[in-house]
């Protein structure tokens, strides 16, 4: 890996394209390097895995209103729509934007986090769908797939967006950018400028995942990576971009992030390189927040110790300083104690997750969200007992660079009426690389299996399953079988726009 150093530059240095970081990202993605076979294996469970999680969500409200939005722009041999019949072709740019909200909707596939958090399976949605439309094989597919993890991987380590309230998709168009650059055999003059325009148009404030959070929390990556294919449209046309626009004086480092004084250092493969980036990204085998699967697998362990809710006096979560601000109760956000709060608010409250997860020592999708579990008085009794502080030793594992220390756990403290204090901590999920059960290929079948059951017919999930296993060495057009078509009449249709 080579470290790039990055800071703002006046105007009167007249910053060498060569020496600014779209540049760096840009010669990446137009790097040939081979992919290794462990990270092709690891792509194609991530393509399970999405699919997984966007079955799971094929007719939940977001969905159904960027499917019927996407629907609206038919296009003859475009990309293919997650729950429609594969020859229903639209614009890759609005296939990207129904299956990316899809993905995103139930918070439940893969991650990452550093410097910055990130879903980096949020770009497989946009590359996917432009692999589609311009008939790309799967080898490409592959290529593509591990340029844009990589890419959005090492800006999650280096640049912070969150303490700037910056939303962490500005990671993410170019990450999708430079990845779709790849897919297409795009030189760096091109990926360059649609890597800049890319991030020009996908920074947003952060106020999408805090309070009252809203739908727009799945709608945000495949904003971004509608826009993305958009940036990369233009680019090939001939278009340039803001630039440098991570260095510039007017650009988003000098006054959305650390300001002019602002150094990153920015790691990056080197010329040949291999990209094995997606090697250290973990995926969910609970539906929440990544900083919630260590302390509810904890949770379900501890659970089991206590005999009567109503003895616990207290319970405190000692923990990072992400976890405790982004969501615990340093975030000061009284919607994460309302039990009339949306679901993703509540996906965003580990106080409420750790309390169904001890009471019912299990977790699920869709029953440990209901209304009627959230309201549940007993519930609601020991919830409101939870509180997070920070530990500076979670915070020191968090940012760790050693993946073997890297951790996004915590201690939990029980108190009860009689003085009992119940304790023990988790440092990473069971389904961690390095947790007790750490996932493989079976895993992601099964999670698959788990969340279509009983909304794809049999031979279609297996089919599908099929297909995905064969990503690598799938043949151009063969890449629309990686679609899923539900039941003929299961897919609902929502309210008119505009569209």
């Amino acid at each position: 890996m080579i470290l790039h150093d990055v800071r703002v530059h006046p105007e009167a240095d007249r910053l060498p394209r060569q020496d600014q970081l779209a540049w760096h990202i840009a010669s990446v993605a137009a790097d040939p390097v081979d992919v290794l076979p462990e990270v092709a294996e690891m792509i194609v469970n991530r393509v399970i895995d999405n699919a997984s999680v966007a079955i799971a969500s094929i007719n939940r409200h977001p969905i159904v209103s960027a499917r019927d939005q996407a629907l609206a722009h038919p296009r003859p041999g475009g990309a293919t729509l997650f729950g429609c019949a594969p020859d229903v072709r639209v614009h890759a740019e609005w296939a990207a934007w129904a299956n990316g909200t899809a993905v995103r909707e139930l918070d439940y596939h893969d991650t990452f986090l550093a410097a910055e958090y990130s879903h980096p399976g949020d770009n497989i949605p946009p590359i996917l769908a432009t692999a589609q439309q311009t008939g790309r094989d799967g080898a490409a597919l592959v290529r593509a797939l591990a340029t844009a993890y990589e890419i959005q991987v090492d800006l999650v380590r280096s640049i912070c967006l969150h303490a700037h309230k910056i939303d962490h998709v500005a990671h993410l168009g170019p990450s999708a950018a430079a990845g779709i650059g790849t897919l297409l055999g795009l030189p760096t003059e091109i990926i360059y400028q649609a890597v800049q325009q890319a991030l020009h148009v996908t920074t947003a404030t952060r106020q999408s995942r805090k309070g009252e959070i809203s739908s727009w929390k799945a709608f945000a990556p495949s904003h971004a990576g509608k826009l993305a294919i958009e940036a990369v449209d233009r680019a090939m046309r001939g278009e340039d971009a803001p630039s440098p626009i991570y260095e510039g004086e007017d650009s988003v480092i000098a006054w959305m992030l650390d300001g002019p004084s602002a150094h990153y250092q920015v790691p990056l493969p080197a010329p040949g390189e291999p990209k094995r980036a997606i090697l250290d990204t973990y995926t969910k085998e609970h539906s929440a927040e990544y900083q919630s699967q260590a302390l509810i697998d904890l949770a379900f362990r501890m659970g089991k110790r206590v005999a009567n809710w109503d003895d616990v006096a207290d319970v405190v979560i000692e923990t990072s300083h992400h976890t405790h601000y982004v969501i615990g109760t340093g975030a000061n956000d009284p919607q994460k104690f309302d039990p009339d709060a949306s679901r993703e608010t509540l996906d965003h409250s580990i106080m409420y997750i750790v309390a169904v997860a001890l009471q019912d020592g299990a977790w699920h999708h869709v029953r440990s969200y209901a209304p009627e579990r959230a309201r549940r008085p007993d519930t609601v009794a020991l919830w409101r007992k939870i509180r997070t502080v920070e530990d500076p030793r979670w915070t020191e594992r968090y940012h760790a660079a050693d993946p073997s220390v890297k951790a996004f756990g915590g201690r939990v403290l029980i108190t009860l009426k009689d003085g009992t204090v119940i304790a023990d901590e988790m440092a990473v999920a069971n389904a961690h690389t390095l947790g007790a059960t750490p996932w493989r290929r079976e895993n992601y079948i099964g999670k698959f299996r788990m969340l279509t059951e009983g909304l794809l017919d049999a031979a279609e999930a297996e089919r599908f399953l099929e297909v995905a296993q064969r990503l690598p060495s799938l043949r151009t057009g063969e890449l629309a079988g990686l679609n899923i078509s539900m039941p003929t009449g299961s897919l609902l249709i929502g309210a008119k726009g505009i569209f």
